[in-house]
């Protein structure tokens, strides 16, 4: 929950830097649960479209969407930066069928290694410090072996 709050909070419309696959993954899985909270307070309160008959998203799902709209791209430009691509090619997603699957796999590939164009490795810390290697520490959040 901390990964979304940070980039709502101190990341809100930050263009700049990079974005590990941790800080991408965790904001789009807490994303998705507020949608699925909000769409059902959306059924609940009654504030939902019907169109046709067939009940779709709602005032509630449409402010949320807009409201994170911006920090979504956000994390996103970052994370292609992460890959020392520029912040354009989030648009991928936008060529029928086949574009959103590539921006998946960007998205779910490691980052750059080093310092890059857009700045320093956000896992330098944790590379430094020899995680996973034998007697060094586990990292933060994984089981020790």
């Amino acid at each position: 929950m901390q990964w979304f709050i940070d980039v709502i909070t101190k990341r809100y419309a930050q263009f700049n830097g990079r974005a590990r696959r941790k800080e991408f993954w965790m904001y789009v899985l807490f994303y998705i649960i507020g949608s699925i909270i909000v769409g059902i307070l959306d059924r609940i309160l009654g504030l939902d479209f019907e169109n046709g008959g067939v009940r779709s998203g709602g005032w509630l799902s449409t402010i949320y969407g807009l409201a994170l709209l911006i920090p979504t791209i956000a994390v996103a430009v970052r994370r292609m930066h992460d890959k020392d691509r520029s912040g354009w090619w989030v648009l991928i997603w936008l060529i029928p069928c086949i574009g959103w699957i590539w921006f998946i796999i960007w998205q779910a590939q490691e980052g750059t290694i080093g310092d890059n164009r857009f700045g320093p490795d956000p896992k330098a810390a944790e590379r430094g410090q020899g995680f996973g290697q034998p007697g060094g520490p586990a990292e933060p959040g994984y089981p020790t072996v």
